[in-house]
């Protein structure tokens, strides 16, 4: 068996500590290299025990150049803008990445599309094989209900995502407006407040919620005259997500440069 050799960048964060744990539960996979901010309180500090498994000999640093030559595979859930900058040096260094970060501009993403025309980069607002079952669901329902339903979507997250809404709930408009051959830009409204007026025929609303402890949590309503219907995904805990990236982190260093996504790795569509 080769080992795949990782970096996590975020390391210090909630996801970066799941991964750091649960990779220890991987045979396939050998931590290289843990990253987090260059004012973290636990920079310098072994990785292992900041994640409470113990000593890996793989101390947290404040940038990716000591270790990225040492990676077969970068899998990063910190920031947007520390995000994107890992990803250049991803695609100087020619190695893989796994990308969970949220809340890229459309600039940035747009950057991101470039990079990896020369890098394999795996970029996903949720790793989670649910997420993208509902996806399809979501998809399939909106045509199948037509126009005369209203779509409105809720997110809920703990109290300490810096983004809203959450990169999948944004996914999940824009599903609903390709399927109604639309496009998001063009139709959805983000929370309401005031003398708003009667709703639209082809808006879609987008709430979010920040709350306490709130893993994750995202609802599609269709309401129609009479009834309605909810697809309704909840996550339990952020293993999850972890345990999807691991996945996308075997896939991706396997495939010739290119953008992927979660559908290109259950080959779902």
């Amino acid at each position: 068996m080769t080992l795949i050799h990782a970096v996590v960048t975020g390391a210090s964060g909630r996801m970066g500590r799941r991964l750091v744990v649960v990779m220890q539960e991987y045979a396939e996979f050998k931590l290289v290299g843990a990253v987090t901010h260059t004012t973290h309180p636990e920079l310098g500090r072994d990785a292992g025990e900041m994640a409470g498994v113990g000593r890996l000999a793989v101390r947290l640093a404040p940038d990716l150049a000591s270790s990225v030559s040492q990676a077969d595979v970068v899998i990063d859930f910190s920031v947007a803008a520390a995000s994107l900058d890992y990803l250049r040096q991803v695609h100087t260094s020619g190695k893989a990445m796994v990308i969970g970060t949220t809340g890229f501009t459309p600039s940035q993403r747009q950057e991101i599309a470039q990079l990896s025309q020369h890098v394999p980069c795996f970029l996903a607002p949720n790793m989670s094989v649910g997420v993208q079952v509902m996806l399809q669901l979501l998809r399939q329902a909106t045509t199948l209900l037509g126009p005369d339903y209203d779509v409105e979507i809720i997110e809920a997250h703990h109290r300490m995502k810096s983004d809203a809404p959450s990169g999948t709930a944004l996914r999940m408009g824009e599903i609903v407006s390709e399927a109604r051959g639309m496009s998001l830009e063009h139709t959805a409204v983000y929370g309401r407040q005031g003398m708003v007026g009667r709703r639209s025929d082809t808006e879609v609303g987008i709430q979010a919620i920040r709350a306490g402890d709130i893993v994750g949590e995202h609802t599609v309503l269709f309401g129609g005259i009479g009834e309605r219907l909810e697809l309704v995904h909840r996550t339990q805990n952020r293993d999850t997500f972890v345990h999807g990236a691991l996945r996308a982190a075997q896939w991706v260093i396997r495939q010739p440069p290119g953008l992927y996504g979660m559908e290109d790795l259950l080959r779902l569509g």
